[in-house]
């Protein structure tokens, strides 16, 4: 593994916990040797994990569409910034960067990012592991949710049970360098 892009809120969340939390994650991210894959900002949640991960040493490559680059909230002092033109390409540029992806909290955009993520694991574009950083347990109801969906037919067992699930930074990280395909089956293509 070599990086891992994580999805994440532009705001700080209501709550001091999700700012150390994506402090606590970028810092681990760079103490691993792993470079961070993330939207690119310098503000919220990103712009905390950005920084934390550039303050410990580490290699940050963000990725912003040129229209939120004009609106100055792109981070000007990553190790790689790319400017593209669409929501669609840089979602295709994080995941193709990506040999794992975490799920900070965050709104709309980042339940978007990951939500396509797992559902391009399930049909068999990657193996590579999916993860939510549950802090405060602001995903329970995410989680809940998918669990009814398999209740009912809609989703596989194995497919819920191979998403990685921590409310702490570092044994999200520990699980995923420990364990890079979780949930994958020997038959299944990387």
């Amino acid at each position: 593994m070599n990086a891992c892009t994580v999805y994440c809120g532009s705001r700080v969340g209501a709550h001091p916990d999700y700012l150390d939390a994506a402090s606590r994650l970028g810092k681990g991210l760079a103490a691993r040797g792993l470079t961070l894959v993330y939207g690119g900002g310098n503000v919220g949640l990103m712009g905390a994990l950005a920084e934390a991960a550039l303050a410990a040493g580490g290699r940050v490559h963000g990725v912003m569409p040129r229209k939120l680059v004009d609106r100055e909230v792109a981070h000007t002092g990553l190790t790689r910034l790319d400017v593209v033109e669409t929501m669609h390409e840089r979602k295709q540029c994080m995941i193709d960067q990506g040999d794992a992806y975490i799920a900070l909290p965050g709104g709309i955009g980042t339940l978007e990012e990951i939500m396509e993520v797992l559902s391009w694991r399930n049909i068999g574009y990657f193996h590579k592991p999916v993860a939510f950083l549950n802090v405060r347990g602001i995903y329970d109801g995410l989680l809940e949710a998918l669990s009814v969906l398999m209740r009912e037919g809609f989703i596989d067992p194995e497919w819920l049970g191979a998403i990685v699930v921590e409310q702490d930074p570092d044994c999200l990280l520990d699980r995923l360098v420990s364990d890079p395909f979780p949930g994958r089956s020997e038959n299944a293509p990387v």
